[in-house]
């Protein structure tokens, strides 16, 4: 197991070798598809499903821990708001004292939760899955501008570079002395002497990313760019996508139905 940056682990499962393209697929159709059913069934379905696909991307530990502490808190806050005070209420299934429980309020709340938790369950596993550059590169050779490929390529490594040259200024400054442990006003002292040498640090990569970029013709209009990242479409991407389009195009018109039979 190679580890190739804080936030992408090489771990060589069916669900890292897929055309990233596939996978931001995979979250547009499952997300949206959620979200324009009319309950959260389907939704419920889906997070279901991301369980098994995180389990086989060996990411079910991490994948569970950022669903449950996301979803719990989120999920009692709901509940109660649109339980209690919504005005879709009208069937109350519980009275608390000093306010109703509304049917209508906890269905929309359940519908609102489940949406919520297909995107960030599946935009999770593809970024943890997905590697930054076949991501850039699979969007460069959809036709995005190389321009602003690096501009997306920046603004997802800025988080990492960042947390990297702080522990390492941290180290530094803990090896010359520096008390950076106790409780949290200690902590929030030591780490103000911190932020100005990666402040500095980073205007100064900045500078020497533009200057090198520029010395390799990155701006050069005229001729074809290539990239150092190859990124392949196999058959799995050819029959997931379809599936994927299948699976969008089929909730629709379930919902157009399930709405004409309301009315």
């Amino acid at each position: 197991m190679e580890k190739v940056s804080n936030s992408f682990v090489a771990k060589n499962t069916f669900v890292e070798n897929l055309n990233p393209m596939t996978k931001i697929l995979a979250v547009f159709s499952l997300g949206l598809g959620t979200l324009i059913f009319p309950n959260s069934w389907l939704g419920l379905g889906v997070i279901v499903l991301l369980f098994f696909v995180a389990g086989s991307a060996k990411m079910l530990k991490e994948f569970a821990k950022i669903m449950f502490g996301f979803g719990i808190p989120i999920t009692v806050m709901l509940m109660f708001i649109q339980g209690c005070y919504s005005p879709k209420n009208v069937t109350f299934i519980a009275d608390l004292g000093f306010a109703k429980v509304g049917l209508e309020g906890v269905l929309y709340a359940a519908k609102i939760i489940s949406t919520l938790l297909v995107f960030l369950g599946s935009f999770y596993i593809m970024n943890k899955t997905t590697y930054t550059g076949k991501l850039v590169a699979a969007l460069t050779a959809t036709g995005l501008p190389p321009k602003a490929g690096y501009l997306v390529l920046a603004s997802l490594n800025v988080v990492p570079q960042m947390q990297r040259r702080m522990s390492v200024i941290q180290e530094a400054q803990s090896a010359r002395g520096v008390e950076t442990g106790g409780g949290i006003i200690a902590r929030v002292k030591a780490y103000i002497p911190l932020l100005g040498p990666v402040v500095m640090s980073s205007l100064t990569d900045a500078q020497e990313r533009g200057m090198t970029l520029e010395t390799r013709g990155f701006g050069i209009t005229g001729v074809k760019q290539t990239s150092y990242v190859e990124v392949t479409k196999s058959t799995a991407d050819k029959v997931l996508k379809f599936i994927l389009i299948l699976f969008f195009a089929a909730v629709i018109v379930l919902t157009i139905l399930m709405k004409l039979n309301m009315i």
